[in-house]
């Protein structure tokens, strides 16, 4: 098993153009289409709401805001996107459940020390009811399965690669900098026209002089970048070399804190890079955990409700002693690799599992059972059995060397795959724009 790594909204839109023909009808304000992708509709209620919370999030963090129409233009743009790779979601029969958003908003909430209900009532705050709250955390789990999925199917990792990475790790000590990097892109495309590069050349070359005399980062990648990051403000965090995409490395290298570096060109366009920080020779700590787990996969048999059940019924016919958890896992646990052996997973880096499993084992106190819990593979309960820190070992250095190339290479597919999709939908924007 590899845990490793009809739309509401023309149904909504067809009530909401109803109304005006509905004579004894209260006064309604109607809900403007501002553009349509593909089968679906972008409504302006959906822009609306993420402009109240970027520009909420922005005044909380006393960041500064581009003006309104270049903000409009991003938000859309966002919301485009995320209307394409949720049709997309929709083709392939993704589902996010009750259970997993209900284990997202508690992981979530402890890691902004928050309770479930205090976040809730934050949301409540920003307009959103806990009803419209929970489907925004539906559809940003959802939309991170999918982006996730198609790109690890454009990702291969050579074993000559991960032992290449590895080898370098070991010799440099597992020690290096760490650099805090925002970004700004803006695209051009590889075949572009003279007149369209020596345009957006230009344009890069305004803006980079711009930020070097002081301009706000923040407020101009979200004016004008156009890669996923730009409404934060072009924010990337900390990132090692070995975590950038290639073009990214090779240009921080040697640079210093503070640094604008920049435009750089690829596929996608020209690059800015801004070096906010860095922080110098921190030790890489590669923690395993060596884990057993019994995985039953739903269909049209077996419901999640049937297998959160059974998982339970397990769970108390081991804490009580009348089964073991290597008994249950060799007979019922759908994992075919690890059922044959108890369930057992081995020693890995939590990094290697999907997210849910991975926030799991890392959480678990070790010789407890976890709640049964759900994965994009099916439903779970696990056991950790030990951890250690393993930095210098073969097998450690490869799990991480493996996960550096992965991070690197999903960072430089992302923005590929999103443009993909763009080029084969159909958008129009409501001035009468259409591609």
């Amino acid at each position: 098993m590899q845990l490793k790594h009809f739309s509401l909204k023309w149904l909504l839109t067809g009530v909401l153009f109803a109304l005006p023909f509905c004579s004894q009808a209260a006064p309604q304000s109607l809900d403007n289409v501002i553009a349509i992708v593909n089968k679906n509709v972008v409504l302006q209620s959906e822009l609306d709401s993420l402009m109240h919370k970027v520009q909420a999030d922005a005044a909380d963090q006393h960041q500064s805001l581009p003006p309104y129409h270049q903000l409009y233009k991003q938000i859309l743009d966002r919301l485009i996107d995320d209307s394409l790779i949720l049709q997309l979601a929709e083709r392939q029969g993704l589902r996010i459940g009750e259970t997993e958003v209900d284990q997202a908003l508690a992981s979530v909430a402890a890691e902004k020390g928050l309770t479930v209900a205090q976040m809730q009532a934050k949301a409540e705050h920003e307009g959103l009811s806990p009803a419209e709250f929970r489907e925004t955390v539906r559809k940003e789990l959802l939309i991170s399965e999918v982006r996730r999925n198609q790109l690890r199917q454009r990702i291969n990792i050579t074993e000559q690669e991960v032992k290449q990475l590895a080898k370098l790790i070991s010799e440099q000590g597992n020690k290096g900098q760490r650099f805090h990097i925002e970004h700004i892109l803006l695209s051009l495309p590889s075949d572009a026209n003279r007149a369209d590069q020596q345009r957006v050349t230009e344009k890069a070359k305004q803006l980079l002089q711009q930020l070097k005399n002081g301009a706000d980062f923040h407020q101009l990648a979200v004016a004008e970048s156009a890669d996923n990051k730009a409404l934060e403000g072009g924010d990337w965090g900390w990132m090692t070399l070995e975590e950038m995409p290639s073009l990214m490395a090779d240009a921080v290298h040697n640079a210093h804190k503070d640094q604008f570096i920049g435009p750089l060109r690829s596929g996608a366009g020209l690059h800015i890079i801004h070096v906010k920080d860095i922080q110098g020779q921190q030790a890489i700590e590669l923690q395993e955990v060596n884990a057993r787990h019994i995985l039953l996969k739903t269909s049209v048999i077996l419901s999640d409700q049937k297998a959160e059940q059974m998982l339970k019924g397990f769970l108390h016919d081991i804490q009580t002693g009348k089964s073991s958890f290597a008994k249950l896992a060799e007979k019922y646990s759908d994992d075919t690799g690890s059922a044959t052996k108890g369930g057992e997973l081995g020693w890995a880096n939590p990094d290697m599992y999907v997210p849910e499993f991975r926030d799991m084992v890392k959480k678990l106190p070790i010789g407890q059972i976890s709640q049964p819990f759900k994965t994009m593979h099916g439903w779970h309960i696990v056991q950790v059995e030990d951890r250690r820190n393993q930095a210098n070992t073969p097998e450690a250095l490869e799990n991480r060397a493996y996960q550096l190339i992965y991070n690197r290479r999903f960072a430089e597919e992302a923005q590929t795959w999103i443009d993909e999709l763009r080029d084969e939908a159909f958008i129009q924007i409501m001035d009468g724009s259409a591609k």
